[in-house]
């Protein structure tokens, strides 16, 4: 790590997870989504870009559930098969949503998330000022256990392959939902692991602050 690095990790030191706000449900039932909403896929990645400035507004459920169908939902029923690659089918990589009322794990088959942790972690998510006030923050999770027949040289690379393309989903979801959204890998991953109550094969490699636009 260079100095100019070690200087700039300091800045998150005595951080705490905030109270929630609101009810805080053990299970949120998402909606499925609409598969005609949204702007052609040329569209949308024309519009793609990286955002840092984000309004407070609540995400409908709606939306949060048709934007996590698509950063990794099951669409195809019958395999199992995600909206995101993931080297030999592993589906190493889980989605957390940092959310105002609590932590929560996205699962796939079932279209839900789950509790995992009833704090307002979003401050903890990151480096950059607007994550504490952004209304999502996603943290993509590795779980490092179903990699183990995989060579130790590429295990780093699998990981990231699978969250890369994850976050490229939610990118894309953005720019064609109007949503402004940052990828972000500055992360303290031991700050983040104590916050998500992750196990020790667990690890956060990335995060994405999910919003609105603020109004001109």
């Amino acid at each position: 790590m260079t100095q100019m690095q070690s200087l700039a990790y300091q800045t998150l030191a005595g951080l705490a997870p905030k109270p929630v706000r609101g009810d805080v449900p053990q299970v949120i039932k998402l909606p499925r989504p609409d598969l005609l909403a949204g702007v052609p896929l040329m569209a949308a990645l024309s519009l793609r870009a990286s955002t840092r400035e984000f309004a407070a507004t609540p995400i409908p459920i709606d939306t949060l559930g048709a934007l996590l169908w698509a950063a990794d939902g099951v669409n195809r029923s019958i395999s199992g098969g995600r909206t995101a690659p993931s080297p030999y089918g592993f589906q190493e990589v889980d989605i957390y949503a940092a959310l105002p009322n609590g932590v929560y794990r996205y699962d796939p088959p079932t279209n839900r998330l789950i509790l995992k942790h009833a704090i307002d972690a979003r401050n903890m998510a990151g480096y950059q000022d607007f994550v504490g006030t952004a209304p999502l923050d996603l943290v993509y999770v590795v779980r490092t256990s179903k990699l183990l027949t995989v060579p130790a040289s590429q295990r780093d690379t699998f990981s990231a392959v699978t969250a890369g393309a994850i976050s490229q989903n939610v990118s894309l979801f953005c720019a064609s939902a109007g949503l402004a959204t940052v990828v972000r890998g500055w992360i303290n991953h031991h700050l983040l692991g104590d916050a998500l109550s992750l196990n020790e094969d667990e690890l956060p490699i990335l995060a994405q602050t999910v919003g609105f636009r603020i109004a001109d």
